[in-house]
């Protein structure tokens, strides 16, 4: 130690010479962030050197606290900047590092033989890029990257603890992919195979039926509506949007995303407006009204899928986006974003393969773009547990750039209501007994949302042939926003006891809202598929808050943006409550609706008319 120390102050005033640099960050390193290996995931072993990975260094932002405050400013109703957003450049001088920061870490880096011609920048310069080898990687971290495989096959690289330098601890927050274990599951479950005599129903050739004819005949939703088949005319009469007519499309834009080599193929999407709602059938496969963007290399194959691709049910979930989407706030142009990162790992193989975290490059490439979607639906999540801490809550910040620049994003809640049975424990060594929360359902800076299911009355959903379960609960990371008291603390005192231990009382509660998301109706190769899912429910419910932004966008009104300040405020009294039903799981009964907010339908459904004059009403 003693050596060390000289050697750094030999350095000290040679501080030009790069050769010094490896003394100092080599001398005092301890370790950033460890986190425990999923159960579901198993050490296979030690990663090859030369795998590359793409490594993100995200710096400290230098005002974030300053983001939060006008976050809240410009999305509480009751302020006088309510719907004054900030603009791409406004966010950016909020986040960008100081200078120190950024400069420790270049000096870090070039003792590693890292120069800045090979680094990249987000456009704060709040995130620093390089692609490395393993070993490259594992010196400059000092840790031990190594191979793990998923219970379901799937393998990532990864290394569960981490360190850096002290002098760095406080300038970086986190660096990825090391010790994350977050996998963008859809939160779908494709419905049991129907019986026979049930079939003919599903067939393209005999759904007539249910094929909106007639839109505005003011049919009742018993009329519109089959509890065995969920379409856009049910869901456009239950929630009120089937006499609105888009004012300002093209201005008002939505969006969904597509991972895990999911794209929405455009055949399928016009064969079910086609069905479904014929006169939006030819927005299939423009590119103007649908568009398909590609962010580091996700998948866009739009010819059929092979024969392991149609096993696997590829693109069921990103048909059911788009076809959800469309077929209720059509003509609103709609992009669909399609993220690459990690793909299945071969041990075996040498090629250069790219792990990231998906949401991560998702988000960096969305804030980075000037024009954006005002409502964007995300239908994939994962135990929060899965996640360390420190990178939750980062990619938890980044979502509030979005939200203070209008954009409201809402993400699915969940398909095991508060777990699957028999896999209700702590990650933290301990196996403890525990609720399972979702991420990143529970950050406070999204809006997330549960399902239903039925019509006279909805109630939350579930459904023994799959065990689809709507899901709800409480973060163990993040706590309770202030917004959330009113509503919240009252719900956990009316729990008392009951699951004591098993949840975080003070935690940031969810879902928000919820929309029907049971036996919807989506073409998949050719034929109808029935799905259930909070991957249904969300892009239903942002199809409609959509219409409620272009309703505000034409009569000269700033979109909802980040929607939880006016929701919890306000908006609540237009959504309809759900007080039957719960997110049963871990072998209890679960969370429970009741009237007013609850952990499994929040508020309940929106119905457009009352949504829409509330938020006309609100600026």
């Amino acid at each position: 130690m003693l050596f060390a120390s000289a050697a750094f102050l030999v350095c000290a005033g040679l501080s030009d010479l790069v050769s010094c640099s490896p003394v100092r960050s080599r001398s005092s390193y301890a370790v950033k962030d460890s986190h425990h290996v999923p159960r579901q995931w198993t050490r296979i072993g030690q990663a090859p050197a030369d795998h590359v990975v793409k490594l993100q260094i995200a710096l400290k932002q230098s005002q974030f606290n300053e983001l939060e405050r006008h976050l809240y400013e410009v999305s509480d109703p009751d302020h006088h900047r309510y719907g004054e957003h900030l603009n791409f450049d406004e966010v950016n001088d909020l986040v960008k590092p100081a200078d120190d920061s950024l400069n420790l870490v270049h000096e870090w880096l070039r003792g590693h033989g890292i120069g800045e011609d090979r680094l990249s920048y987000s456009p704060a310069k709040d995130w620093v890029k390089v692609s490395l080898p393993v070993a490259h990687v594992e010196r400059l971290l000092n840790t031990k990257y190594a191979v793990y495989k998923h219970l379901d096959g799937t393998h990532l690289v990864r290394a569960p603890t981490w360190s850096l330098p002290n002098h760095l601890h406080k300038h970086i927050d986190t660096i990825q992919p090391t010790n994350s274990f977050f996998r963008a599951a859809p939160k779908k479950s494709t419905v049991m195979p129907v019986a026979d005599d049930e079939k003919a129903m599903y067939d393209l050739s005999a759904v007539q039926r249910i094929k909106a004819t007639n839109p505005s005949s003011n049919l009742s939703v018993a009329q519109a509506c089959n509890v065995s088949a969920v379409t856009p005319l049910c869901l456009r009469t239950l929630y009120g949007t089937i006499n609105y007519e888009p004012k300002v499309p093209g201005k008002n834009k939505v969006g969904f995303t597509n991972y895990l080599g999911e794209t929405s193929n455009r055949s399928d999407v016009f064969l079910f407006l086609n069905q479904f709602r014929p006169e939006a059938a030819q927005v299939a496969f423009n590119t103007f009204q649908f568009r398909i963007e590609v962010i580091a290399n996700g998948d866009n194959q739009q010819t059929p899928n092979n024969a392991t691709q149609l096993a696997a049910g590829k693109d069921l979930e990103g048909n059911l986006d788009a076809e959800t989407i469309l077929g209720i706030s059509y003509p609103t142009p709609l992009i669909a974003y399609n993220t690459g990162g990690s793909p299945p790992f071969k041990p075996d193989d040498n090629t250069p393969t790219n792990t990231n975290e998906p949401y991560l490059v998702w988000v960096q490439y969305v804030l980075a773009q000037r024009d954006l979607p005002q409502v964007i639906s995300t239908s994939y999540g994962d135990d929060e547990q899965t996640v360390p801490q420190a990178f939750a809550r980062r990619v938890c910040n980044q979502f509030a750039q979005l939200g203070v620049r209008g954009v409201s994003l809402l993400f699915a809640s969940g398909d095991d209501g508060v777990g699957p049975d028999g896999s209700c424990f702590t990650n933290d060594g301990k196996n403890t007994s525990s609720f399972l929360p979702s991420f990143p359902a529970g950050c406070s800076y999204v809006t997330t949302v549960g399902a239903t299911k039925n019509f006279n009355p909805e109630v939350a959903a579930f459904d023994p042939r799959n065990g689809f379960v709507s899901g709800g609960g409480f973060s163990n990371y993040f706590q309770r926003p202030s917004y959330q008291d009113a509503a919240v603390k009252p719900y956990v005192a009316s729990l008392g006891d009951q699951f004591k231990g098993l949840y975080n009382k003070r935690g940031r509660g969810y879902p928000d809202i919820a929309a029907q998301g049971q036996l919807f109706q989506t073409v998949w190769n050719g034929t109808i598929r029935r799905l259930d899912g909070t991957s249904a429910s969300t892009p239903a419910a942002a199809a409609i808050l959509s219409l409620v932004n272009d309703s505000l966008l034409a009569a000269g009104k700033r979109p909802l943006g980040f929607l939880n300040l006016w929701l919890y405020k306000r908006g609540y009294k237009a959504f309809t409550d759900v007080l039957s039903g719960a997110a049963t799981g871990c072998g209890t009964s679960g969370f429970p609706a009741v009237g007013g907010w609850d952990a499994v339908t929040g508020f309940g459904t929106p119905y457009f008319p009352k949504v829409r004059a509330a938020a006309l009403n609100s600026h």
